[in-house]
């Protein structure tokens, strides 16, 4: 893999690129509703998957069905210590630190990967439409590693050695589970394995004020900036109106084990209405609607921290700091190991202590863009510590990140009585507030505001409500219930008059199995899916069945479905009763499946497109998700088409029998190869006899054949 260095500046939303020496790999969780990329180097830098500045926000996705959920913008470890006499250099320091992130990576001498993977308790199912791979998970779940007594669905475990001697290994767990499936697990155990460098040297030394510092840039959503649908000031891309809070006891119950960093999205200056929950006004080529696109509230739970390498009791004073950091302030970029001012500077941020007000309560009711002066805003920061570290010492810290607020269908329907409102100031509405209070008023006397916001406000309950169940679910080892596993293979096929879903029976030796369900959406993947069918006890199926005929698509649409199975609920321990289903990503498809049109009515009418087939006209073809699509048109609704070369070679044999007049080739042969550039020639058989379903006619008989002739220039 090319090695290069890479940083990236901030300023005033523009970022820049710097050439500087990585490498970096990256791997998804993206089985729950929460979907998140993870770096081999231990954190994830800003625009840091694939490089693009439109990945401004890239990550911590939620809900992740629906598209544009991202509330990520950058993430960064730092470990610093302090009288640190340096082998690399030879110098002593009196501070110092590594880094990966926000902007900085350095996988060859700073934060050096040694182990990266995804383990899962099963792989991900396989998913086809028209016999064609339909599943997102097929470059969104790469798994490396089966483990079918891991507690979670996925785990990415990863192993780092530091310049500084300290090894990072973290395991991130991630559920499908309904009521666990909107936060990941971070475990953390920072050991003083003396490892300075890729050569494996080690250097035995007592580490002394070891300071663990994770920073948290986030910015809710990519839906309504510039990489979005953009109607919401540029600089909300990067969180600079995200607001920044933190408590350090549950306010539930007062527990002090209970403590949060939580973000959300704030008011913004440059929006000339409230931004609160990011409400759709619409743009010049985007119609206004209301909805709510930034409603979520986002952050992390401390769920352990050890008093120290000899003490693994669980320290309610940690993190020691919770001082947020000016995102684009200079300490978060150009970060040099070996530059000790700079590293004084760092180690000082690192070590601020937990402010006597948080970022939110100084904002207050004001826009939070303006607030400090600073065009980047502000991004979350935590630091653990300080610790002493004789070799072989360790620390382990647990965190919990999670991303909660309104359900999707809330967001359009509380945005669109705001919306009403909006466009209508002076108009008396009605307004249903959270507690079931019922307010009359306008959005010029600020009901409607009042309204909204109230809505968006209850997200922080949400959320502290998913940290408590990732608190409970960790102390618990992991120990949760299970939901039953998806089918291992769904078929979608697209018939004249009708789409055929097909599944697996796997799911059927599931203890307390109870059935399955078939959910639909039309015209997109990334909306709301409707549920269309279900088998099992307590069902109008009661049947087990491993097939579903959708009868009601109409020819024109294009229709997406997942299916799940489900229990009998009783081991659901939140909601009891409620069947747990396995997760819907693992049979959701991401290509349409559409009625084909009828069989066609003679043999002479039989079209091959398109002809001639060339790879480099793909987007007047079928587009890049079907690059190498040849398609039949106008065929017996029953026969077979042999494929040959010019010299009398068959190279594929289709056996056509869903009853439209539509069948696609991927241009591969029987044997698994592209085909190369040249003449073809396709014989299409009737393999039975047809007869017109309204007069009894006979259309096509068994045997006859069709001859056609195709070029594919590559």
């Amino acid at each position: 893999m090319m090695m290069k260095k890479y940083t990236v500046y901030t300023l005033l939303g523009l970022i820049m690129l710097v050439t500087s020496v990585f490498a970096d790999e990256s791997k998804w969780l993206a089985v729950g509703m929460l979907h998140d990329w993870f770096s081999s180097a231990g954190a994830e830098i800003e625009v840091g998957r694939r490089h693009l500045i439109s990945d401004q926000q890239d990550g911590l996705r939620w809900p992740a069905q629906f598209r544009y959920q991202d509330t990520k913008a950058a993430k960064a470890l730092w470990i610093g210590t302090t009288n640190y006499q340096d082998p690399i250099s030879g110098q002593t320091y009196e501070y110092k630190v590594v880094h990966v992130g926000p902007r900085v990576l350095d996988e060859e001498n700073e934060f050096m990967p040694v182990e990266f993977k995804l383990v899962a308790r099963f792989d991900h199912p396989q998913v086809f439409v028209d016999g064609f791979p339909a599943s997102p998970l097929d470059y969104m779940d790469e798994v490396d590693e089966i483990d079918p007594d891991l507690p979670a669905d996925r785990m990415i475990y990863n192993v780092v050695n530091t310049q500084i001697g300290i090894t990072v290994t973290r395991r991130i767990y991630a559920f499908s589970q309904q009521n666990h499936d909107n936060y990941l697990i971070h475990e953390y155990i920072f050991k003083n394995t003396g490892i300075i460098d890729k050569k494996g040297t080690k250097v035995e030394k007592t580490l002394t004020d070891v300071v663990f510092f994770l920073q948290y840039r986030y910015a809710p959503t990519r839906e309504i900036g510039p990489y979005g649908y953009y109607w919401a000031p540029q600089s909300t891309s990067w969180g600079h109106s995200t607001m920044n809070d933190a408590v350090y006891a549950d306010p539930l119950n007062g527990n002090p084990l209970f403590r949060a960093l939580f973000t959300w999205l704030g008011r913004h200056s440059k929006a000339d209405y409230d931004l609160i929950g990011g409400p759709n006004i619409g743009t010049n080529t985007y119609g206004g609607d209301g909805r709510l696109g930034a409603a979520q509230y986002c952050g992390v739970v401390t769920i352990h921290a050890d008093k120290g390498p000899n003490d693994k009791t669980n320290d309610p004073n940690q993190p020691t700091s919770t001082q947020v950091v000016e995102s684009d302030a200079d300490i978060t970029y150009n970060n040099d190991p070996f530059n000790p001012a700079k590293m004084a500077k760092e180690y000082a941020a690192m070590t601020a202590g937990r402010p006597a007000q948080s970022h939110a309560e100084l904002v207050g009711d004001g826009n939070a863009d303006e607030y400090g002066n600073t065009p980047g805003g502000f991004t979350q920061a935590q630091g653990f510590g300080p610790y002493d570290l004789a070799p072989g010492d360790s620390i382990r810290i647990v965190l919990a990140e999670a991303v909660a607020g309104l359900r999707r269908d809330s967001c359009y329907t509380i945005g669109a009585r705001w919306f009403e409102a909006y466009s209508n100031p002076s108009r008396q509405i009605k307004f249903r507030f959270p507690n079931g209070q019922v307010s009359e008023g306008t959005y010029s006397d600020g009901t409607a505001d009042a309204y909204k916001n109230a809505w968006v406000y209850t997200g922080k309950d949400s959320l502290f409500k998913t940290f408590r169940r990732a608190i409970d679910t960790y102390n618990r080892s992991l120990d949760i219930p299970l939901n039953p596993p998806p089918p291992e293979q769904l078929k979608v096929i697209g018939g004249g008059d009708r789409i055929i879903l097909e599944w697996a029976n796997n799911a059927e030796n599931w203890p307390n199995f109870a059935g399955y369900r078939v959910y639909r959406a039309i015209h997109v993947p990334d909306t709301t899916y409707d549920l269309i069918f279900e088998c099992g006890a307590g069902t109008d199926h009661p049947e087990i069945v491993n097939s579903f005929e959708d009868q009601t698509a109409q020819r024109g649409f294009d229709y997406y479905y997942y299916v799940v199975a489900f229990d009998d609920g009783s081991t659901n321990d939140v909601h009891f009763g409620v069947p747990l289903e396995s997760g819907r990503f693992y049979c959701m498809t991401n290509q349409p499946a559409v009625l084909k049109r009828a069989a066609g009515r003679s043999l002479k009418d039989i079209r091959i497109v398109p002809n001639p087939f060339n790879i480099r006209a793909i987007d007047m073809q079928f587009g890049y998700s079907a690059p190498d699509r040849i398609k039949f048109l106008n065929i017996p609704p029953v026969c077979r088409i042999k494929i040959y070369t010019e010299r009398g070679d068959l190279i594929e044999t289709i056996e056509h029998t869903d009853g439209s007049g539509d069948e696609a080739w991927n241009s591969i042969t029987s044997s698994r190869q592209v085909v190369v550039s040249g003449l073809y020639i396709a014989v299409i058989e009737v393999t039975q006899d047809y007869f017109d379903p309204e007069t009894g006619e006979i259309i096509f008989r068994k045997g006859e054949t069709a001859i056609r002739k195709f070029v594919i220039i590559r």
